[in-house]
């Protein structure tokens, strides 16, 4: 079992079962065209998204991990089978046919899937005795959040961050850009091309540590 930056291919005590992703993929599309507006996209995030998002992540030193809008999955298992046997993540979800598709779907007593808002993501961290998260991931769809729903979850993951934590974000748009670099001191900007639809990611910090 490897501990290094590149993370844990967890074969031995921890094992993810996933099912399928076929199935959801489709569940993810009848999605879109129910809410186009919550995902933005029509299709799940590319392998090359998911590369370069995670890709800051110090694999070794994260212990609790907090994804908004984590969908069918698709970062899930790869966060899943990255991250240390003794870590912890939790899936902060607001639609219930993907919390009961991700609650069935995989199989890791590291995962933790929570139907709420993640505008109470210190109120879910606390549930499960945390003060603070590592790394939080996010693609859900700031620009179509109310502003003021907005501005609560992005001050609320800047203080729930632990020192020289990061928040790590994709969207199809740069909307949000100003709202982060207001709110976080430090945020750098990368693009994925090879994704539907191309993605701008945005990589913050509370702090500069």
């Amino acid at each position: 079992m490897g501990t290094s930056q590149a993370g844990y291919d967890v074969t031995n005590n921890q094992r993810t079962a996933v099912r399928s992703p076929s199935g959801g993929a489709l569940l993810f599309a009848r999605n879109f065209f129910r809410h186009p507006r919550m995902l933005g996209s029509i299709i799940p995030s590319s392998r090359f998204l998911i590369k370069q998002l995670l890709e800051p992540i110090d694999w070794e030193q994260a212990r609790v991990i907090v994804e908004y809008g984590p969908g069918v999955g698709g970062i899930t298992a790869e966060v899943l089978r990255r991250m240390r046997p003794d870590a912890m993540l939790i899936a902060i979800e607001t639609n219930p046919d993907f919390v009961k598709y991700l609650r069935s779907s995989i199989q890791d007593e590291r995962l933790h899937v929570v139907e709420a808002s993640a505008e109470a993501v210190d109120e879910i961290l606390r549930q499960y005795g945390q003060s603070n998260a590592s790394y939080v991931i996010s693609g859900i769809p700031f620009s179509t959040i109310p502003a003021p729903v907005r501005e609560r979850i992005l001050r609320k993951t800047c203080e729930v961050l632990k020192p020289g934590g990061s928040f790590l974000v994709f969207q199809f748009s740069t909307r949000v850009l100003e709202d982060l670099q207001r709110i976080f001191r430090y945020v750098r900007r990368q693009f994925e091309p090879l994704n539907v639809l191309p993605a701008h990611l945005f990589f913050c910090q509370p702090d500069t540590v």
